[in-house]
């Protein structure tokens, strides 16, 4: 392909309700989105960075900055163009994976398009329906945290993931357990909220047979990790720390990640957790898709990553729902606990033009033509 031209799309979607971490408190997601204009088909990609530098160092206005400055001139300037040679092309510029993720999926997007192959197809998916988890944050109150567990539950979400930090962890867990039940698929997410001397404290999570903790340490310190998993029963699960193949190889092999978080922002793109998918396989390493509270395009994409053989544990791949009112596709709707991967050429999904409009607050063309 060659590339004609690259749209740069500011949109603001507002949450349902409050969502807070360990690291802040969200009530709306400004999302960038890329499509991506070739001379066969357009395709596009959504980025996941936040408004701010809190869960990684990316966020929105650094990622549309270095996307029209760097990434997309580079790829304006590729005499032929397709998705495997977009990482290629970008690994001059350091770092930048959120943003190099979405103009990567843009193009893969377009390039399947053109192809009629679908998204599944490509990173060979081997099920038709993912089942789905549901990410819960941090609330007020111990009762509103029931309600909302009970609520998940009774929508057919087959696994619980309670967000955590220091004042909130053991008490919660305790009491979802208590209300629903040993047989709920449980784990929790710290979202690097602790450090290695809250190894003690963290043990007392372990009667609560938790599927996994989720990142309890900081990013870089894959060794605090694999000193924690030695303390604890409970799995460690890595995220943040988790950006490529390689860091995936590495703490595996320290023993810090007993299971993977493999998010594709995160890491580069789709292509990237693909790779990091295949070493975990080749380790013995469960792995499963997270959210970064996607709209229907990111979701779209997620679910079809999430049908690969190695993701054996339900991901954080919620319906449409769970997060917006109305999303800018088609929203995805849980049947029975589980999302539907799509079958149509790239991501299966586009954007409703209505519903886009509603929600954009910028945009900007980036190459020729128009």
């Amino acid at each position: 392909m060659k590339l004609t031209g690259v749209e740069l799309r500011r949109i603001t979607m507002p949450l349902v309700s409050p969502f807070r971490t360990s690291f802040g408190t969200q009530t709306s997601r400004d999302i960038l989105l890329v499509r991506v204009v070739t001379d066969e088909a357009e395709g596009w990609g959504e980025c996941v960075a936040m408004s701010d530098p809190l869960y990684s160092s990316e966020y929105v206005d650094a990622t549309a900055d270095v996307l029209r400055r760097f990434l997309v001139p580079a790829l304006v300037d590729a005499a032929h163009l397709d998705a495997n040679a977009v990482g290629q092309i970008l690994a001059p510029f350091k770092g930048h994976r959120m943003a190099k993720a979405a103009l990567e999926m843009a193009v893969l997007d377009a390039e399947l398009r053109a192809e009629g192959r679908s998204f599944g197809r490509e990173l060979g998916a081997v099920r038709e329906r993912v089942p789905c988890g549901v990410s819960v944050g941090i609330m007020d109150s111990i009762p509103a945290l029931l309600d909302a567990v009970g609520g998940y539950l009774a929508e057919g979400y087959v696994r619980i993931k309670l967000k955590i930090e220091p004042g909130w962890d053991v008490e919660p867990v305790r009491a979802v357990r208590e209300r629903f039940g040993d047989d709920v698929l449980l784990q929790v997410d710290a979202n690097t909220a602790y450090t290695l001397s809250d190894a003690r404290h963290l043990a007392r999570l372990d009667p609560f047979d938790l599927l996994l903790i989720e990142q309890p340490l900081e990013e870089e310190d894959v060794l605090g990790h694999a000193d924690l998993a030695r303390q604890l029963r409970t799995p460690v699960c890595l995220d943040e720390s988790i950006v490529s193949a390689q860091s995936a190889a590495a703490a595996i092999r320290l023993g810090a990640a007993a299971i993977v978080n493999i998010k594709p922002g995160r890491v580069g793109g789709y292509l990237e957790a693909r790779r990091i998918h295949d070493v975990c396989v080749a380790a013995g390493v469960p792995v499963w898709c997270g959210g970064m509270l996607e709209s229907g395009l990111g979701r779209a994409a997620n679910v079809a990553l999430a049908a690969l053989p190695g993701f054996t544990l339900p991901g954080d791949t919620s319906g449409s729902g769970r997060y917006y009112r109305t999303d800018i596709t088609t929203p995805f709707v849980l049947d029975d606990g589980h999302l539907t991967v799509p079958t149509g050429p790239g991501l299966g999904v586009t954007p409703l033009e209505d519903e886009l409009a509603a929600v954009t607050t910028s945009t900007a063309w980036l190459g020729g033509g128009s």
